[in-house]
């Protein structure tokens, strides 16, 4: 499957060392099979005058039958608690791999009226949710990058 990853750099050997902790799936290399998607993500870089680069990968699906894989078929409470864990630094899971749909930017205020019980989970998960199809493929270890993700090339924006 072809993955690609919206950067103001080109990735030709993705690691862990500069990804941040607390997003939708924790540390990790954000891949996605949505071109359009990716090249969304280079707009801020884009904004802040930087370049926008759209690097592309093949992602050997074997990984599938040989790593420990949690993918969200959905948006459902499931995967919300899991992003709550992981945006406010308290997943302890061991996934190499983590697979789901993106929360939007406005998670934090909708967190925030979770955690004070204004709203419930199924009110956050409706406003958590883009109107988009999208789908974020989150590689939380070395070994899954190493041996699954294959560069095959960037495009400039």
């Amino acid at each position: 499957m072809i993955v690609y990853h919206g950067s103001y750099l080109e990735i030709q050997s993705p690691d862990l060392v500069h990804s941040r902790m607390t997003v939708d799936f924790g540390r990790g290399f954000y891949t996605t099979p949505l071109y359009e998607q990716a090249a969304k993500w280079c707009e801020k870089f884009k904004r802040s005058g930087k370049p926008g680069i759209v690097s592309r990968y093949c992602f050997d699906e074997r990984a599938y039958q040989e790593l420990k894989i949690l993918e969200f078929e959905n948006y459902s409470e499931e995967w919300l608690d899991f992003i709550l864990k992981c945006r406010t630094g308290n997943d302890t899971s061991d996934y190499d791999i983590v697979i789901g749909g993106v929360a939007n930017d406005k998670v934090f205020n909708t967190v925030e009226l979770y955690f004070d019980n204004l709203i419930d989970k199924r009110e956050a998960i409706r406003r958590l949710r883009f109107e988009k199809p999208n789908l974020q493929i989150c590689f939380r270890t070395q070994k899954a990058l190493d041996k699954y993700l294959h560069y095959e090339g960037s495009e400039q924006l």
